[in-house]
């Protein structure tokens, strides 16, 4: 669906403005920055439960008889270490080693996977899978328009879920889904998330999507939960140092040096980019992500610049007030020999160095369940 100004919107927008959403556009959609207030919906999702509408992600189906060859050839990550009903984070590179995009790739069988992929790079990502599949027994269908989804996060996820469904769902493990039946509607269920809290990921038919959501806040009375928008989504991720496509992740950047080694597997079958992040990891690399935590007042924002006295050595990719530490934390790329947890440095805000520690996120302990 589409607005008058051509934003696309997403099945529960009439929702969002009935309880009070501030729009924005964002990635080419109209989606809710915050309802009560960024500060606290952060803390509502660390200490009680919140519910994100994330429909604005983009869905690819991949089936054949050549979807695991193919997918191989597509992603970094080791596909052959994947079961049914697992979940891989990976990226899809290009063949010079920049990032087309970071994805989840769920396997219902060998046969047969699905994408999440960013919203800003749906039909990027379509386009590049399809134009690399010519050579494989495989279809390749970009689903999003036929795809609602949620996010349930915090510590009450799975209680509150399980009021909804008859799927043992106590049974799940981190970065697994199954097919259920959710408020009599079937979806998949991951119990994924982009918070660094226990939660699930909940997939299913657009039509259902009014009956699904007031379920879920109707049923989630007694767990105080609430509606959650962007803002808080971005302060939750980056206080457990997950990348953000654009931010961390471009495709002018090395993944490596972003911190994303751990899922190129440069000892998998060849996939596209791997001589070129091979010859990078080879040569040696001169920059290391790191997390930042501010020592006085301030907020740092993305491209700050990261010094070492009067020195430039690196720069934020983000950065935010943490309503969890109530201070100033961001995340980065500096100089190696300079990116030791403990090593301190400054931030550059507004013509002031700001004194700073470097840390390894996470900033905050993870609550999901392994």
């Amino acid at each position: 669906m589409s607005d008058s100004n051509s934003l696309k919107t997403t099945p529960f927008a009439s929702i969002h403005r009935e309880l009070g959403a501030k729009m924005v556009p964002f990635a080419g959609w109209s989606m809710p920055i915050q309802y009560a207030g960024v500060i606290e919906e952060h803390l509502c999702v660390r200490r009680k439960l919140g519910l994100f509408d994330v429909s604005h992600m983009g869905e690819i189906d991949v089936a054949g008889k050549g979807a695991s060859s193919f997918l191989q050839k597509l992603i970094t990550n080791d596909l052959g270490k994947m079961t049914d009903g697992s979940i891989l984070y990976t990226l899809m590179c290009r063949r010079d080693g920049g990032v087309v995009d970071d994805l989840l790739v769920h396997r219902f069988n060998e046969n047969h996977y699905f994408l999440c992929v960013n919203a800003s790079n749906a039909d990027k990502d379509f386009q590049w899978a399809f134009q690399n599949a010519e050579d494989f027994d495989v279809e390749v269908r970009n689903t999003s328009e036929e795809t609602a989804q949620l996010a349930l996060q915090g510590g009450s996820a799975e209680a509150l879920l399980q009021k909804l469904t008859d799927a043992p769902l106590a049974d799940m493990k981190y970065y697994n889904f199954i097919e259920a039946s959710v408020c009599d509607t079937p979806c998949v269920v991951s119990r994924t998330g982009y918070t660094g809290e226990d939660g699930f990921e909940i997939y299913f038919n657009p039509d259902r999507a009014e009956p699904v959501y007031r379920a879920l806040l109707d049923k989630g009375r007694e767990f105080d939960l609430q509606p959650i928008g962007l803002g808080a989504r971005d302060t939750l991720r980056m206080e457990m140092g997950y990348a953000l496509y654009g931010n961390e992740i471009t495709q002018d950047s090395s993944p490596l040096e972003r911190g994303l080694g751990w899922v190129i597997k440069l000892d998998a079958d060849d996939f596209i980019g791997r001589e070129a992040l091979r010859e990078q990891k080879e040569k040696g690399l001169e920059n290391k992500f790191a997390g930042l935590k501010l020592l006085e007042r301030g907020v740092p924002r993305s491209h700050y610049r990261i010094l070492d006295g009067e020195e430039p050595i690196g720069e934020l990719t983000s950065g935010t007030f943490s309503p969890s530490l109530n201070g100033g934390i961001g995340l980065g790329f500096l100089r190696a020999d300079k990116a030791q947890p403990g090593s301190r440095v400054s931030v550059e805000i507004r013509n002031q160095k700001v004194p700073a520690e470097v840390v390894k996120p996470p900033f905050v302990p993870s609550g999901v369940k392994r």
